[in-house]
């Protein structure tokens, strides 16, 4: 007999306010075990998106392909034309119906086959859902009209046809064809992905990560978990000034002044006219880096005198030079530089801003600190994400944990505490809520620490802006790596990391980005035996030479995981008039020995215990404990 403790019982009297009576305790435990031997739901994987708005958008869209392979599927009567023409049509409604009836094309015949065919196709894609859940999902305005339509069977009675027919001519005959599609395709797109995961990196190079974050505000599930350039920007955010100027740097070096001025309101006016007049040798952007290189090293170069415990010292560069002769004093050797052009370098105080440096950097740190639009996403990142993320059998984080070169986890001392592999990842977690909401200069340095240093389990390496910048041998630019990163292409390594996360399953992964998997040169996001998955592929086009490719996405759903391999998009526009989708190749990473089920997933766990939960009230009902409400 089961033991009832206090607490339990506690819990079943504010469990029967919701279930008042038998019968309703009843019908919850039948619906919950329905749900749980469905089939588990589509989940979508991204990484390193960059700032690529229209090929991140273009992939949303088509979940990865999903979309187009379902068409496939279903519609093998269509020609090849008329599914494509379906596809663009769930992808982008809106600009597909303007250019159909800017064809003349949108006849009264073609909009109710259209119906009939995305309906068919809401029908597949809702069948692995419950009735509760499609019709949640649904535009309000559409819902009792889509339930009706979703619902129809193929072989109802004459009666229900007709009635059903009825529907579709009242949606053309009142105009409403065209917002009745726009809810469709948006049923759709959001049936054919239960969950997406954003896997670290969605700012700089590309110019519109503000838009990638406005429509990521946008998504029904969505789940980030941060990378070094997203640490960045929350530092920024708070006022850091060596995270604000790394932002503006890699910004400048990409030529992305919009998601700054136009997206977030920092202004770069008197930086460009302050560039120009100083660095007269230079032009355009030469001299723009140029400055913003040397406001950098003056601003990093205070944050390492501030904080010995970071010991940097072998970073501290700026005071090694000698900008007549033109010659570095670095810690392995001197070297040629390839620069004397120094103008605001002061020798007897190497780190201390020109007031027209200083001017400007406080401007920036004030647009960022007064920046709304800035600090809404900013909040997003901390009420959607987190330094890593444990969801059904996988582990997910941007870069890496800091180890030994024998593959053991190494400690590293951090504010008075010693900590090493998953505590190490939770305090770096805690801290980022933490100092995001103090703000004071020691929590704004921690976000500056995060992006560049070793210890940082989102950067893991010694990052050489200095030697990059500065000086063409080319012998001082490796940035040395943690062991992380050569070490998680070894399998026992990878199982070693999952089972620090409580993963031992053989289905269970490591799902990363971080580092570009080069397949130019023959690198493969495949690692460790299939533990790890690197799908940091290009989707940043500055890349796209070296990786070969545009970007990887996954798909995990309830057969097995998939990994697909993006070739470059080229943009929206010529998907909408040559019905280009994005070019992918798909491999099958992984085959699940059985179907997976939402009771094998771990909201499936969850489930099960309000299943007991319930069989226990109902019992408690049964025998007297508790009194039913009628």
């Amino acid at each position: 007999m089961k033991i009832q403790t206090e607490e339990h019982e506690k819990y079943l009297e504010l469990l029967a306010r919701e279930f008042p009576t038998q019968e309703a305790t009843i019908t919850e435990i039948i619906n919950l075990q329905a749900i749980i031997n469905l089939p588990k739901g589509t989940e979508h994987f991204m990484s390193d998106l960059h700032g690529e708005y229209e090929a991140f958008y273009h992939i949303l869209n088509n979940c990865s392909g999903v979309i187009r392979e379902k068409v496939e599927m279903l519609f093998s009567e269509m020609n090849e034309k008329e599914r494509k023409d379906l596809c663009t049509l769930i992808y982008y409604p809106k600009e597909k119906l303007n250019m159909i009836a800017g064809e003349s094309t949108l006849s009264e015949t073609w909009a109710k086959t259209t119906l009939r065919r995305l309906l068919r196709l809401a029908r597949l894609l809702s069948s692995k859902y419950t009735r509760s859940k499609v019709r949640k999902a649904m535009p309000e305005g559409f819902r009792y009209v889509l339930d009706e339509l979703l619902h129809a069977l193929p072989d109802e009675d004459q009666n229900r046809y007709m009635y059903h027919a009825k529907i579709l001519d009242t949606i053309w005959e009142t105009g409403s064809f065209r917002p009745f599609i726009y809810a469709l395709t948006g049923l759709i797109k959001r049936l054919a992905v239960d969950h997406l995961h954003i896997v670290g990196d969605i700012y700089d190079r590309g110019p519109y990560a503000d838009k990638i974050m406005d429509k990521l505000m946008q998504h029904h599930s969505v789940d980030i978990q941060w990378g070094n350039h997203d640490v960045l920007w929350m530092g920024a955010a708070i006022g850091s000034e060596p995270c604000i100027i790394n932002v503006i740097r890699n910004n400048v070096r990409y030529n992305n002044w919009e998601i700054l001025e136009n997206g977030y309101g920092i202004s770069l006016r008197d930086f460009a006219i302050f560039a120009g007049e100083t660095y007269r040798k230079l032009e355009g952007k030469n001299a723009l880096v140029k400055a913003i290189n040397v406001m950098l090293f003056k601003a990093e170069g205070q944050a390492m005198l501030r904080h010995p415990e970071y010991k940097m010292e072998d970073r501290l560069l700026f005071d090694k030079i000698d900008p007549v002769k033109g010659i570095a004093t670095l810690p392995y050797g001197q070297f040629e530089m390839n620069t004397t052009d120094f103008p605001t370098y002061d020798p007897e105080h190497p780190y201390d801003y020109s007031p027209e440096e200083a001017k400007i950097i406080a401007d920036w740190r004030r647009d960022f600190l007064n920046s709304e639009h800035l600090h809404r996403h900013m909040r997003f990142f901390f009420s959607h994400g987190s330094l890593y993320k444990v969801m059904n059998g996988n582990l997910m984080f941007h870069g890496g944990l800091p180890m030994y070169e024998d593959g053991s986890f190494r400690e590293v001392t951090f504010r008075g505490k010693t900590l090493k592999g998953r505590a190490y990842m939770d305090y770096i977690d805690y801290l980022c809520r933490a100092c995001y909401r103090r703000r004071k200069l020691e929590d704004q340095d921690f976000f500056w620490f995060l992006w560049i240093h070793p210890d940082s389990p989102v950067t893991g390496r010694t990052i050489k802006t200095f030697e990059r910048s500065y000086i063409d041998d080319e012998s001082t630019w490796p940035e040395p790596q943690d062991p992380y990163y050569k070490l998680h292409r070894r399998k026992e390594i990878c199982e070693s990391v999952l089972h620090e996360f409580g993963l031992d399953s053989p289905q269970s992964h490591i799902i990363n980005g971080h580092t570009p998997v080069k397949v130019a040169k023959g690198d493969t996001p495949v690692r460790a035996e299939g533990k790890e998955i690197c799908i940091d592929g290009g989707f940043c086009k500055a890349y796209q030479k070296s990786t070969g490719i545009a970007g990887y996405t996954l798909i995990f759903n309830s057969h097995g995981i998939r990994i697909k391999a993006h070739y470059p998009f080229q943009d929206i526009e010529h998907v909408l008039t040559s019905n280009a989708d994005i070019d992918s190749v798909t491999t099958q990473v992984e085959m699940e020995p059985k179907r997976v089920m939402i009771g094998d997933t771990d909201n499936g766990q969850n489930l099960k215990q309000q299943i007991a939960d319930l069989t226990d009230l109902l019992e408690a009902y049964r025998n007297g404990r508790i009194l039913e409400k009628r």
